[in-house]
């Protein structure tokens, strides 16, 4: 395989603690750097990285979270998770498009046993957005009807725990996540409140070991909107 000149050498990845899909992007991002494609990892936390990567997104026009990978000389790009087969063409020169983003957030799926009336208004709102909405690809335009027919929650699940909870605060948690599972059944896709605990916790701690000062703001809003993401999901469709 042949390695990358050193005019190509201005390969960016760019990521951020507590991002889930940097964790699966950077073991293939390893890989490429082992067969010799020489990619420099950033931490967006970093003063000097995020500098960076205002610089970039001015210069070539392009936004982007994490991950993000950019060819620093041309402004080729990756953005957001993708195989390492996609990961490969952006290392051998091509751009790769960013998806279609929606216009607008989709109006929140009632719950199970909800009112008719709420279904109804639902159904109204969610056909707006389908409309206003049809540059995206069929599999992200379930139509209301499918929706509906999917496993939904009973209620709204317990808020999750911030990455300053103690032991006894995630215990607690605990308790409350598999009370509120068990009267989900129908939401088979559920994880285990000991397997949530326990990753969690691991997540924390490697937080908190990092940075024993404390996190800055930057990374406290990135964990904030990680949070935040991840309790949309579990009210929106109640799987995790």
């Amino acid at each position: 395989m042949t390695k990358k000149s050193k005019k190509e050498s201005t390969l960016y990845y760019f990521y951020s603690v507590g991002c889930a899909f940097c964790k699966k992007v950077e073991p293939i991002v390893d890989e490429l750097i082992k067969e010799g494609y020489d990619i420099l990892k950033l931490d967006t936390s970093e003063p000097e990285n995020k500098k960076i990567v205002e610089e970039l997104s001015k210069e070539y026009n392009k936004q982007c979270g994490t991950p993000w990978l950019i060819d620093a000389s041309n402004g080729n790009q990756v953005c957001g998770y993708k195989e390492k087969e996609t990961i490969m063409k952006w290392v051998n020169g091509e751009d790769i498009p960013s998806p279609p983003t929606p216009n607008g957030i989709p109006p929140k799926v009632p719950f199970m046993n909800a009112k008719k009336t709420e279904v109804s208004k639902w159904k109204k709102d969610y056909d707006k957005w389908l409309e206003n909405n049809q540059h995206l690809p069929d599999d992200r335009r379930k139509t209301a009807d499918e929706i509906l027919e999917m496993p939904r929650p009973k209620s709204e699940p317990p808020t999750r725990p911030t990455t300053a909870a103690s032991d006894a605060d995630l215990e607690k948690w605990v308790k409350e996540y598999e009370k509120w599972k068990d009267d989900n059944p129908q939401l088979t896709k559920l994880q285990p409140g000991k397997v949530l605990l326990e990753n969690f916790k691991k997540s924390r701690d490697r937080i908190n070991n990092q940075n024993p000062q404390g996190l800055n703001a930057g990374q406290e809003a990135r964990l904030q909107r990680l949070e935040q993401k991840m309790d949309k999901l579990m009210k929106h469709l109640g799987v995790k």
